[in-house]
């Protein structure tokens, strides 16, 4: 709770209701999950007698536990399931959701009646969620996992899947919404949504708990619940302990856990369940492009910098490869393959939440440039090899007849011939450099390729977002050609 801010981790490309962008400005992350979060920080905040407000940060939903344990927020809530690994590895809250599986087909599917009929049919879902384990469970041979809630339901339209299966929230604004989908059967495994903490912040854990509490008791759950179409009865499921009657009442429910009228309940104002249509109308060039464009100067900034250092690691590499004593070349060797040979991801991980674990943190930008400059920094090394050696012997002999040293014989003639050769492998480098930096979305760094599905997932603007993020690629790399080829036809020429 640095600064008085109490800081929570999602993913905003998960999308409606959990956290998304606001219809009316792209740049703004709202969702029911964002107003529970609000309300927890004021609640805890009158607790502790301070001003507390509550801060978003937006992370990879399948890092949101690494972040979590290197301390980059104080609480994941993200339609964090309640699970037994889950409960050994963290402390999780009391339940704030309860949520159950909901089958979705196409309109005109008749063959599937309920989800006992999809056992030997192809279902979508989530990877890593509650549904996936549930087929799993069940034995079904043919589930396709996805990294998102949007593109299984896109599939389903286009005949590629037989049925989706996703928790009741995700359907109601991604599946009932579409009239070329529909429900099939009732909804099935029961499940819960909680705060998932650091085991040593069970302090905070518990006065979160008494804060959900309150927000049960005083009906403020319910409303944010009503306002976004997520209120039925299994939310009574949420009421427990001494104090259960008073949460049943709070949550809208008569002593023996029944709904009641929702037309005795305060007014409220609800959210359009077509946010996704809405997003998609009121989105324009002005108001997404500055975005896309701000996330584009985070790449340019992150690839210079990160080739800056490949370009200084590679040169160290290379003269320690073939001018060092033999220990010396063959740890720059070792260095080579080494980097060469492993996954970017991986590396991008090991400094970014394995170091972390023996006291040693960066930030998520300076872990980016590190990371990338290392793994660059190895295929650099290679360049500069194959242009080292591609110089003729006859230079050296003229310099040693000049009677120059090594040491100035390879800066005055050597380097200088060599780095023409190599500027066009470099050029290339580069501009891979760029297409990589799509990766650092998983340690929190907020790049073009993150914001782009970040809107399209929220709007369904695939192709429009799509070509602008593609136009702003070409131009960051294409001047990079242009340069290349000028810089060698400019040294070529000996001008």
């Amino acid at each position: 709770m640095a600064g008085g801010v109490l800081h929570y981790g999602g993913d905003a490309e998960g999308g409606a209701p959990f956290e998304c962008r606001d219809p009316k400005d792209p740049a703004k992350v709202i969702g029911y999950e964002v107003e529970l979060a609000d309300a927890l920080a004021e609640a805890l905040g009158q607790r502790l007698g301070m001003k507390l407000r509550a801060g978003f940060v937006q992370y990879e939903w399948e890092a949101l536990l690494p972040g979590l344990e290197k301390q980059d927020f104080d609480f994941i809530l993200s339609g964090y399931e309640i699970t037994p690994e889950r409960q050994a590895k963290v402390f999780l809250s009391r339940p704030y959701y309860a949520y159950a599986e909901q089958l979705v087909v196409r309109a005109d599917e008749h063959r599937i009646k309920s989800f006992a009929d999809c056992h030997d049919l192809v279902v979508g879902t989530l990877s890593g969620s509650a549904a996936e384990r549930l087929m799993q469970h069940a034995n079904m041979p043919h589930i396709e996992g996805y990294s998102g809630q949007v593109e299984p339901y896109l599939d389903l339209e286009l005949g590629r899947l037989d049925a989706v299966l996703l928790d009741l929230p995700v359907v109601i604004y991604y599946a009932a919404t579409n009239p070329k989908l529909k429900l099939v059967g009732p909804p099935i495994g029961q499940g819960y949504y909680a705060l998932g903490l650091r085991q040593e912040d069970a302090v905070l854990g518990e006065a979160l708990d008494v804060a959900l509490g309150e927000l049960l008791r005083s009906g403020r759950l319910r409303d944010i619940l009503r306002r976004w179409h997520l209120w039925n009865a299994d939310q009574a499921l949420l009421a427990r302990g001494k104090l259960r009657p008073l949460e049943l009442a709070g949550l809208g429910f008569d002593a023996d856990g029944h709904p009641l009228d929702e037309s005795k309940m305060p007014p409220i104002t609800t959210v359009d369940r077509h946010i996704i249509a809405a997003s998609a109308e009121n989105w324009t060039f002005d108001q997404y492009a500055p975005l896309l464009l701000s996330a584009a100067g985070m790449t340019i900034f992150l690839t210079a910098c990160s080739m800056a250092v490949a370009v200084v690691v590679g040169l160290f590499v290379v003269l320690a490869r073939l001018y060092g004593p033999p220990p010396v070349s063959g740890l720059a060797l070792a260095y080579v393959e080494f980097f060469r040979g492993i996954p970017l991801l991986l590396v991008l991980f090991f400094l970014y939440f394995g170091l972390s674990h023996f006291g040693l943190k960066m930030d998520s930008v300076t872990t980016a440039i590190v990371g990338f400059g290392l793994v660059y920094g190895a295929y650099e090394a290679e360049v500069y090899r194959s242009a080292i050696q591609s110089i003729g012997a006859g230079q050296w002999e003229a310099a040693r007849a000049l009677a120059m040293s090594e040491p100035l014989a390879f800066r005055r003639i050597i380097f200088p011939q060599a780095l023409r050769t190599a500027l066009g492998p470099m050029t290339n480098d580069f501009v891979a450099l760029f297409k990589d930096t799509s990766l650092v979305s998983v340690i929190a760094v907020r790049e073009l390729t993150k914001e782009y599905l970040v809107l399209a997932r929220s709007s369904l603007k695939f192709v429009e977002l799509g070509l602008l993020t593609a136009a702003l690629y070409l131009a960051m790399a294409i001047p990079l050609g242009y340069l290349s080829r000028y810089l060698e036809r400019r040294w070529g020429s000996g001008r």
